[in-house]
């Protein structure tokens, strides 16, 4: 019946369309008042067409901004038939007639426009008084853009409400009244209550990513009064563990990794600090209001302490390309990119990067709200900072500073040795691996090149030479005056201070261009408008007590070489209420108060989308799937949410709560839906609902690549439970390093070093840990609000055959044999009750005691390990 409606509700659409079409060439007959371009359809090209075909963009090869070239058309075909509106793609795509129906995001055009097009196209599309636009106009016009009218009647702008909770004479917990309530529209009825031990087992994977230990489990069951369950899930939450699981799937957001990635992916010493503080935050139940705040702007608060400033190392989290931005000023903006990206998705559940060259197609996010959100973040640099009181620190640094200076100088009297031979290395490494015109590229003065040869030219005499060969090249002379100089810099180099505790950090500053001045070539450019031939460094700068930050540009189509008018600080303007702060001054004045006021709008309780994102992200890891299912785009195209009222509603109660993660914790593990059996045989609310929208029964779940490895090392007994620190690094084949050879991995054998917790295992981003990729360890270089969940043969081999896997089983063969030497029954139950939290069946004791007589103990706990209930929360 569905279909059918579609079809009727189609045909009666076309009709419709066919009567107000020829109601308007009637009309303009009778009043001689024909359909021009200039009065009728300009507008609707303006609002609805030129922002894909037009200036900024030809989507699909369309350009419409004459009547040549849209009568040329793009990849589709010509737009326009002149004289034949129903055979013009224009028209039919306008109508939906032809897909895609257009336009397809925002400006929404009307039957009588519609009809209007057909008539102008009809009467020969005659283009009297010009066509769009030029560049310059329509970057005018996105610069001063505003909303579309109803831009914030969609739901996800709107300000969340407390809805009142639906009555019920079956539930108390309001979570559970609202399900109910759906459940009942949908002629769906909920699954019973699950027993006591797989609800235990659910909970301590749930919160801690760990199975109940048999004493665990023993004591829960001997608990029996009233408020066991509540007093289960305090305990896990008072866990230190609870911050390990909690804080992974935070970091998945964050883009955490231990290395830089891209070709050289270098080691980023200190990036597990930012780690830690993310666990440590969890298990504090630091509100989550100030744990963006502190992540944002942890450096600009009113009480800046180590923790703050190791917070906005989350800025920091994403891939980085060790080039000089003076040669690649790209660079900049893609890491900006990059910190919108993430706040976008992972705070606001908006992909607001999509707005960086042109408004957003779906969503009524502006492209000079990009561009205020740049302008908010522009001034942050990078930089380790010395943890130490802030006189040792000032000591410390100023001492490094001075070996800086030194060093440098010796640097550069270095590189004016090797200069001519290392360019002429460089021209003959073009000339064997490029083609000619690239080479040709390359030896033309800076003067003579055209822009494409300038680009090719800045990407290859950036690359490196072989040192031996550079050596080689050297005469005598110069030999001996480079090994007088490297001795008197590793003479200067034998002073620096030792260097204390690091954290890598974000805070407000510059980088300015010293031309042959010394200093550190670092990366983070804010004024890169320097010829790349220029010879000289960027220097680092802290913002002073004066600090000013430095200029951002609205960029043309997204390009960091066309800059157009300096950008201000701004929201996105659909979920900004009120006329909040776009920057709050800083009684020191070494900040410019930017972040903190991004931060505080971010947190702020008129922002509607904040509080929604993160409970419908808990909501996701406790029952499998958000109320939205797309945790990262609440827009035009994520899905609506299936219990909108509920949600509101949580993300009012979370809000109301002081942010409180734990409480959301409390508030939906204590619901009759999250203690439902999952294995429930309901033909008809299978039949109404088999994909459990729902939630008529518990959704099971398996177990992500890092609860996977941390519940094999638990139930073998050889974890190491202890609480943050250095990654370690997991045995990989040698093999399999050798096919990214860049970056770090310190191998380590298989051994009790190694047998952590998963989450401090080093996270390098050109070569993930096997077992991890395995089973779907999310792309690292970007943020992932979940994880894919596939069924692949390489899973079952892995359990089967990986190294790491045996020897687990043998250990936990072992751990058996100690604790019930010599007796098969007493073993068996305890595998059981150790790896499953239950105790085997009659037939299964059975089958595991001829297991264990035909092979070995092993065998059997091999086997454990690869049974769907122990991969699966259940």
């Amino acid at each position: 019946m569905r279909r059918v409606g579609t079809l009727l509700c189609s045909r009666v659409t076309v009709v419709a369309l066919a009567v107000v079409a020829g109601s308007v060439s009637v009309a303009h007959a009778q009043t001689s008042e024909p359909v021009t371009f200039t009065d009728d359809i300009r507008p609707i090209f303006e609002r609805s067409c030129w922002n894909c075909h037009g200036a900024a963009s030809q989507l699909s090869g369309l350009d419409l901004r004459t009547r040549d070239t849209a009568i040329t058309g793009g990849a589709r075909g010509p737009a326009l038939v002149p004289g034949r509106g129903e055979e013009s793609r224009l028209y039919r795509v306008l109508a939906g007639l032809d897909g895609p129906k257009m336009p397809m995001g925002g400006g929404a055009v009307s039957e009588v426009e519609v009809a209007a097009v057909r008539a102008w196209i009809d009467d020969g599309a005659h283009w009297d008084g010009g066509g769009a636009p030029d560049a310059e106009a329509v970057v005018a016009s996105l610069e001063h853009a505003e909303l579309p009218t109803g831009a914030r009647d969609y739901w996800a702008f709107k300000l969340p409400e407390k809805a009142r909770v639906p009555a019920s004479s079956t539930y108390q917990h309001p979570v559970d009244r609202f399900l109910e309530a759906a459940r009942r529209d949908a002629g769906v009825s909920a699954a019973p209550r699950a027993d006591r031990l797989i609800r235990l087992r659910r909970a301590y994977l749930d919160l801690t990513g760990l199975p109940p230990t048999p004493a665990q489990t023993d004591a829960f069951l001997a608990d029996t009064e009233r408020g066991a369950w509540e007093r289960v899930i305090e305990e896990l939450l008072a866990s230190p563990h609870y911050g390990e699981r909690w804080g992974r799937h935070w970091m998945d957001v964050a883009r955490y990794a231990d290395s830089t990635g891209f070709e050289q992916d270098y080691n980023r010493p200190n990036a597990w600090r930012y780690r830690d503080y993310v666990i440590d935050a969890f298990n504090r139940d630091k509100p989550y209001s100030q744990f963006i705040r502190e992540q944002i702007a942890g450096d600009e608060l009113d009480h800046v302490t180590d923790e703050t400033l190791i917070a906005t190392g989350f800025l920091r989290a994403g891939p980085r390309v060790q080039f000089r931005e003076k040669d690649n000023p790209e660079r900049r903006h893609d890491y900006l990119d990059d910190v919108l990206a993430t706040v976008g998705r992972g705070v606001l559940g908006m992909t607001v990067q999509c707005a960086r060259c042109h408004n957003h197609k779906f969503d009524p996010i502006l492209q000079r709200d990009y561009y205020s959100l740049q302008a908010s973040i522009f001034g942050y640099v990078e930089t380790d900072w010395p943890l130490l009181d802030r006189d040792a620190a000032a000591a410390y640094r100023a001492e490094n500073a001075a070996v800086d200076v030194q060093s440098e100088a010796i640097r550069v009297r270095i590189r004016e040795i090797e200069a001519p031979h290392r360019h002429a290395l460089l021209i003959e490494r073009i000339r064997r691996d490029f083609p000619d015109n690239v080479l040709q590229a390359a030896i033309k003065s800076a003067e003579d090149r055209t822009p494409g040869e300038a680009l090719l030219a800045d990407q290859v005499l950036t690359l490196g030479v072989p040192q031996q060969a550079l050596a080689d090249a050297l005469t005598p002379d110069e030999f001996e005056r480079r090994l007088a100089l490297q001795a008197d810099l590793d003479a200067v180099e034998a002073t620096r201070p030792p260097e204390p505790p690091m954290a890598e950090i974000v805070t407000d500053g510059d980088y300015r261009f010293a031309p042959d001045g010394p200093g550190d070539e670092i990366i983070g450019c804010v004024e890169c408008r320097i010829p790349p031939d220029e010879p000289g460094t960027f220097l680092y700068e802290e913002g002073g007590p004066s600090y000013k930050a430095p200029p951002s540009y609205f960029l043309s189509r997204g390009d960091p070489l066309t800059p157009t008018e300096p950008s201000t600080p701004g929201f996105l303007t659909v979920a900004t209420y009120g006329d909040p702060p776009t920057h709050i001054p800083r009684e020191d004045g070494r900040t410019s108060g930017r972040r903190l006021a991004l931060a505080e709008w971010l947190t702020a309780q008129d922002n509607p989308l904040t509080a929604r994102v993160m409970v419908n992200r808990i909501w996701h890891h406790h029952f499998g799937r958000g109320i939205v299912r797309t945790l990262d785009n609440l827009g035009q195209m994520g899905e609506l949410p299936t219990h909108p009222k509920l949600l509101d509603w949580l993300a009012v109660q979370f809000m109301d709560r002081g942010w409180s993660i734990k409480e959301m914790h409390r508030l939906l593990m204590t619901s009759e839906a999250y203690q439902m059996v999952s294995g429930h045989d309901d033909q008809p609310s299978y039949d109404a609902d088999p994909d459990n929208t729902w939630l008529w029964r518990f959704r099971q779940q398996r177990l992500e690549a890092e609860a996977l490895r941390d519940t094999i090392m638990t139930v073998s007994g050889g974890i190491d439970l202890t609480v943050g620190g250095p990654p370690i690094f997991p045995y990989v084949p040698e093999e399999v390093l050798k096919t990214s050879e860049k970056g770090v991995w310190r191998n380590q054998p298989d051994g009790p070093e190694v047998w952590r917790r998963s989450v401090y295992v080093y996270r390098r981003r050109s070569l993930g840990f096997p077992f991890f990729d395995t089973f779907d360890l999310p792309d690292q270089n970007q943020t992932a609000a979940s994880r894919n969940v596939t069924t692949v043969a390489t899973q079952a081999l892995t359990l089967m055959n990986n190294e790491f896997v045996l020897n687990q089983a043998e250990l936990f063969a072992a751990r058996l044999e100690q604790v019930a030497p010599g007796n098969l029954d007493e073993q068996v139950d305890l595998a059981y009750r150790i790896a499953l939290t239950r105790t085997p069946t009659a037939e299964e004791a059975q089958i595991a005691k001829a297991l264990v007589s035909e092979q070995s103990l092993a065998d059997l706990t091999h086997v454990i390990l690869n049974l769907n209930e122990f991969l699966y929360l259940r």
